[in-house]
């Protein structure tokens, strides 16, 4: 008979039965750890998300001053209730830290891994689920983000980006070397709103990302953007998808022309297609983004609220705003559901005080069997 294959992260494959351990607690926490990143790897998940796991259970372990065959639902509760009424730590915080306490018990006490066999010949017992709907938090909603997280109102935007301007202005009649920099993120955040894209969607962009849309011949080769680091699923690779200049900010081509033809520094080895290189030819961080972004909504004196991720709520916003058909926004940005794209959506008082009228008119018309827009 052949010998079944074990899975990833099996105890049997983390340590040897017939060995002494010297310090057996904390060797085999960390052969689960390790068995629980194969796991993890084999199923194709982000090495950062793996990582961002292993410092919860880390931390949950320090907590408590147990091992996991040891931890209680008195642990999680403390554990949490100093999360919360301490650290203040948000609802989207508690959510991940039990998904990834949730996770890894499911790991060690699956059969398949055998981990419960495992601490009951050296411990004498074993992990346990501890981890239950009735002592975490429901995820209850699509979007757990705070409720300051808003779109721009169109004034704000337009002060945002005069405001990037005068500092690149600034910088060059100082004579500072960072007049660069700050034309960088002048011209990031209008390519963010201008095609509706997420931080690390516009950090990855390279010099061949965009092409020609022969529906618009007058945004030339920037009809169409390619983006080829979208938000991936679970899983999956980054997922792909084309996103259409529209007229309504087709206003950032000439922007996006000055940058690449008369301010980019060359790009050098492996970044030298890089949108965004840095004076040192490195790929521009998403670390520095947010924080160049922060410096502008502080400068502007805007609300907490508003972040990077904010230019893509406005997109979303002025484009239904502006007559745009949803499907076609969903698509835009790349949505699986449409129910997301809404969420995005916060559409201004006068625009709901526009559409009214115009609602009513159309009963109206359609009731009487009359076009009220051609009646003089």
């Amino acid at each position: 008979m052949t010998r079944q294959p074990r899975p990833a992260g099996t105890a049997g494959q983390q340590i040897a039965r017939d060995v002494a351990l010297f310090n057996p607690a904390e060797q085999v926490f960390q052969a689960m750890l390790d068995g629980w990143r194969n796991q993890q790897l084999s199923r194709n998940l982000a090495f950062t998300t793996i990582a961002r796991r292993e410092q919860v259970i880390q931390r949950f372990r320090s907590f408590t001053g147990e091992d996991p065959w040891s931890w209680t639902v008195g642990d999680v509760d403390e554990f949490f209730m100093e999360l919360r009424a301490v650290r203040s730590a948000s609802h989207s915080t508690l959510l991940a830290y039990q998904n990834a306490l949730r996770l890894f018990l499911g790991y060690l006490t699956d059969p398949a891994y055998g981990w419960e066999q495992e601490c009951m010949e050296r411990f004498g017992t074993h992990p346990v689920q501890v981890c239950h709907e009735w002592n975490t938090a429901a995820h209850v909603q699509e979007a757990s983000a705070r409720p300051r997280k808003r779109p721009l109102t169109r004034d704000e935007l337009q002060d945002l980006f005069d405001y990037a301007d005068d500092r690149v202005d600034h910088a060059l009649k100082q004579g500072r070397k960072g007049w660069i920099s700050a034309f960088r993120i002048a011209t990031a955040i209008k390519v963010a709103y201008a095609w509706g894209l997420r931080r690390n969607e516009v950090r990855m962009l390279e010099l061949t990302d965009f092409g020609t849309n022969p529906h618009a011949p007058e945004f030339g080769g920037y009809g169409v953007l390619y983006v080829r680091h979208g938000k991936a699923m679970r899983g999956s690779p980054p997922k792909r998808r084309s996103v259409l200049t529209v007229p309504h900010t087709g206003w950032a081509v000439d922007c996006l022309r000055q940058w690449i033809e008369e301010v980019r520094p060359p790009g050098t080895g492996k970044e030298q297609a890089s949108l965004w290189p840095t004076e040192r030819s490195g790929r521009v961080s998403a670390d520095s983004l947010t924080r160049e972004f922060t410096l502008l909504r502080t400068g502007l004196g805007l609300a907490d609220g508003i972040d990077f991720h904010s230019l893509r709520r406005s997109y979303v916003t002025h484009l239904i705003e502006d007559g745009y058909d949803a499907l076609f926004v969903q698509q835009q940005v790349g949505h699986e559901h449409s129910s997301t794209t809404a969420l995005y959506t916060g559409v201004s008082s006068d625009y709901r005080t526009r559409t009214l009228p115009a609602a009513m008119t159309k009963m109206a018309a359609e009731a009487t069997g009359t076009d009220q827009r051609n009646t003089p």
